[in-house]
């Protein structure tokens, strides 16, 4: 990347960094918020639950506002309501101490509202740019940067809980406005990337997306709502875990929940690396990997959940096969489209990712009643009928096609075009219309 895309990419990979704080920071302070309000665990799941469900109903409006209007007009004013949902949480206990629970919800929603137009437009935005194997990269290092966002998140959260529990919530505004300032200063939207389509007819071009693709859409989707679904899941009890079994607390129970989420991180960003020359032979076989990592590990967690540490290796394994399959996945679905519907199609793969994130950890806290058994050899059935699908209908050449077929060979090199420098639509010669972005 020349040194102004850096920048501009590195101010763009803070959206998902916030994103992902929104329900990452909060997990480590989960049982401290369930003391401090008398609440059950499942009722302050429910915290993670109220965001996600909020964000992933308005994430498509988001995707479709960002292909009408602009990407950089749907993120900022989302980011900065996103932090303001935070700061009237971090108030709830002071303001309204008789209604604190119902406050912390609403405040939620209105997160989860805010956040629905932050990661998806900023992996679509990512998809404008790069339009050469170079997208690949940039997909793994934002998913890098949402599994950063994992690493620390639950180490701040922990680190602030020892103020007092309320702490974490502050730490939302502050960084939400920092990004969105970041973005609104440094980040240059591509031209021609907008559509004056009205919903409707954005809504026939996603079908027709869909009618050509569906199954494999489907399937990627599929395994990216499981792939937070069994993050999320597992990780909310684990943190419940770590203090009631093993007495881990503060600032070790966020260092220790860190471990799996850092080797995911760690392994995005080299996924895509590595995809950036084998993305039209290897993108298959590594959403396959993924899964069968995610499988063993749930497996492996069933026969070593008395024991901390083989335990958090194992999850750690589940970790490793979610960065392998993602990147993989997130450049699929920004390809499988033109600019024209690529805002609505990653939204609707935010939607559901943020529905698997939402009902992770209800479904894990109802089924850990029950035994060990269902939890994780239940997950691992649903892994393995995930890789059976992608092995039967996943098509990796048809959702590659406009990463192969719609871009000249100067689009094969990364490009953050410049408005002053950009030949306008009208009046571009023939010879170079393939250097447009569409």
């Amino acid at each position: 990347m020349r040194a102004e895309t850096r920048i501009s990419f590195a101010a763009l990979a803070t959206v998902p960094f916030v994103m992902v704080l929104s329900n990452s920071m909060i997990i480590p302070a989960l049982p401290a918020i369930q003391k401090a309000l008398g609440r059950s665990l499942f009722q302050v799941g429910l915290l993670i639950t109220a965001f996600s469900v909020s964000a992933g109903l308005v994430i498509p409006i988001g995707g479709y506002l960002s292909d009408r209007y602009g990407r950089k007009k749907v993120m900022i004013p989302c980011l900065l309501l996103f932090g303001l949902g935070g700061l009237i949480a971090a108030l709830a206990p002071l303001l309204w101490p008789k209604n604190i629970y119902t406050m912390l919800m609403g405040a939620r929603i209105l997160q989860g509202i805010g956040g629905g137009g932050t990661y998806q437009v900023a992996m679509a935005l990512a998809g404008d740019i790069f339009k050469s194997g170079e997208r690949s990269k940039v997909l793994g290092l934002l998913e890098a940067s949402n599994g950063l966002g994992k690493v620390v998140s639950p180490i701040i959260g922990a680190a602030a809980m020892t103020l007092f529990w309320f702490a974490p919530f502050f730490v939302y505004p502050v960084i939400a406005w920092t990004s969105a300032a970041l973005v609104w200063a440094f980040v240059r939207e591509p031209q021609g990337t907008t559509t004056d389509r009205s919903l409707g007819g954005s809504v026939r071009g996603v079908g027709r997306v869909f009618a050509h693709k569906g199954p494999s859409l489907a399937t990627c989707f599929l395994a990216g709502a499981l792939a937070l679904f069994f993050l999320f899941g597992v990780l909310s009890y684990y943190a419940d875990v770590l203090e009631q079994r093993y007495h881990v607390q503060g600032v070790a129970r966020g260092l220790v929940i860190a471990i799996p989420v850092a080797v995911m991180a760690a392994t995005s960003y080299a996924a895509g690396t590595f995809l950036v020359r084998r993305l039209s032979r290897l993108s298959k076989t590594m959403v396959l990997v993924g899964l069968g990592l995610v499988c063993i590990a749930f497996v492996a967690m069933f026969l070593t959940s008395r024991n901390i540490v083989a335990f958090t290796t194992a999850i750690s394994v589940m970790g490793f096969g979610n960065g392998v399959l993602l990147p993989s996945i997130n450049t699929m679905i920004t390809s499988a489209s033109s600019s024209r519907e690529r805002g609505t199609v990653t939204a609707l793969y935010g939607t559901v990712r943020f529905f698997g994130a939402a009902f992770g950890p209800p479904a894990f806290d109802r089924a850990v009643r029950t035994g060990s058994a269902l939890p994780y050899l239940g997950s691992a059935a649903l892994a393995l009928g995930a890789l059976l699908a992608a092995a039967a209908w996943l098509n990796q050449r048809q959702l590659l096609d406009h990463l192969k077929n719609g871009n000249s060979q100067k689009d094969r090199k990364q490009t953050m075009p410049s408005r002053t420098h950009r030949r306008p639509e009208s009046t571009a010669s023939p010879g170079r219309s393939g250097n447009r972005l569409h």
